[in-house]
């Protein structure tokens, strides 16, 4: 009996280890999206203004480009703080604080959405 409590406690503290392994992941993961996107995202922005006459069309471009990769980013966030808060310890504080950042995070994304698209995401295509 005593060997199984041992085994699932250690079984408990590597599914913990795995969990935070994949939130930093998810973390690491949005930060390279946001730097490796925007660098591609402002060089075709810079290429783009150089060639054409129209430079508020390539900055339309450019921040359609950014504005995808910044609702990509925000999705992986969203995704790490939902691993990361389950591996904590449970409380009313963590969840509060989990509630909080979706709220947050969903406003921006409902807003980056509409200046992105120019349309709320329940209007469709």
């Amino acid at each position: 009996m005593a060997s199984m409590y041992f085994y699932l406690r250690f079984l408990e503290e590597k599914m913990k280890e795995l969990f935070e392994i994949a939130g930093n992941a998810f973390e690491a993961t949005a930060v390279i999206v946001l730097l490796i996107v925007a660098g591609l995202s402002m060089g075709s922005f810079l290429m783009g203004s150089i060639r054409r006459k129209e430079r508020h069309e390539a900055y339309r471009d450019f921040r359609r480009a950014f504005g995808r990769t910044l609702l990509l980013a925000l999705d992986l966030l969203l995704a790490a703080d939902i691993i990361l808060t389950v591996t904590l310890e449970m409380s009313f504080e963590t969840l509060g604080m989990l509630g909080l950042l979706v709220i947050i995070r969903t406003f921006l994304h409902l807003v980056l959405e509409l200046d992105v698209t120019g349309r709320w995401p329940w209007q469709g295509s």
